[in-house]
């Protein structure tokens, strides 16, 4: 089922995932993250097509996850810059680095994150900004939003009602 044809989501995973659900799509914004701004750039560091490269750069740019920015005249070139969306999404990347070294790499990490001043490798949590707690099951459950609409009220209350069985 194309994009045009499925049917609109309310889902906040399913909507990220219409925008940047593509592997391609999430290493350029990595290597975005890390200074990466020039198509060449791109497709030296991933070894990507360079059609697969153009059409992923259209979608970032549309989506609202980078900007295009003439750098060059004549021939006309391009940079990609993050936008504060764009930037928004590294906490998501780096979630998913520290997930892929904790259960997909029996060699051990190949790249991580490390405090700049001691070297010391960080072990990234998702927690709540207001109380600080770590988002886990014991402290936090999914419910319904102010504009939830009977998608999500339903998916809601089916995962409610498998919870208490």
């Amino acid at each position: 089922m194309s994009k045009s044809e499925r049917p609109a989501t309310q889902c906040p995973v399913a909507r990220t995932l219409e925008r940047v659900g593509d592997g391609w799509t999430f290493l350029i914004l990595r290597d975005a993250g890390q200074g990466l701004t020039r198509f060449d750039q791109f497709e030296k560091s991933l070894g990507v097509a360079p059609n697969i490269l153009t059409k992923r750069l259209a979608a970032l740019v549309e989506n609202g996850l980078l900007e295009k920015r003439r750098y060059q005249e004549r021939p006309p070139r391009f940079e990609y810059l993050l936008t504060d969306l764009g930037r928004d999404f590294d906490a998501v990347l780096t979630a998913m680095m520290a997930f892929g070294n904790r259960h997909f790499a029996p060699e051990g990490a190949a790249s991580q994150l490390v405090d700049r001043q001691t070297g010391r490798v960080a072990e990234p949590i998702l927690v709540d900004r207001v109380s600080g707690k770590p988002i886990t099951e014991e402290h936090f459950a999914y419910s319904p939003g102010p504009a939830a609409g009977p998608e999500v009220l339903a998916r809601v209350a089916f995962m409610a009602e498998r919870a208490g069985k």
